[in-house]
């Protein structure tokens, strides 16, 4: 299993819609990554520059394949990746804002 630092530019105008499909649980029957995608994007955090970051675990090649085809390029550009061992991702992270600090994390 591989975990990554998740970097992306939001589309902004579609975030509202992203947290209401998150707090819909929309995407937690997609297999065999929603629950992951999920949990990670109602945790998602938002740097200094305005990027969202978030870790994530994931198998396919290239990494977030799936994710990427069915959640994450509606709602996110310039989707970058960095390999990291598990938890260092959120470790660096967590200190930053919440992106949708009205869900529970």
């Amino acid at each position: 299993m591989a975990h990554y630092l998740v970097r992306a530019s939001a589309i902004r105008e579609r975030l509202p819609e992203l947290e209401d499909e998150l707090r819909r649980d929309a995407f937690v029957g997609l297999e065999p990554f929603g629950r992951e995608v999920s949990r990670v994007l109602a945790d998602a955090r938002v740097q200094e520059d305005g990027a969202a970051t978030w870790e994530e675990e994931d198998y396919c090649r290239p990494p977030l394949a799936q994710e990427r085809a069915a959640v994450l390029d509606a709602y996110f550009e310039a989707i970058e990746v960095e390999p990291v061992e598990r938890g260092n991702g959120w470790g660096r992270i967590e200190a930053l804002p919440r992106l949708f600090p009205g869900l529970p994390s």
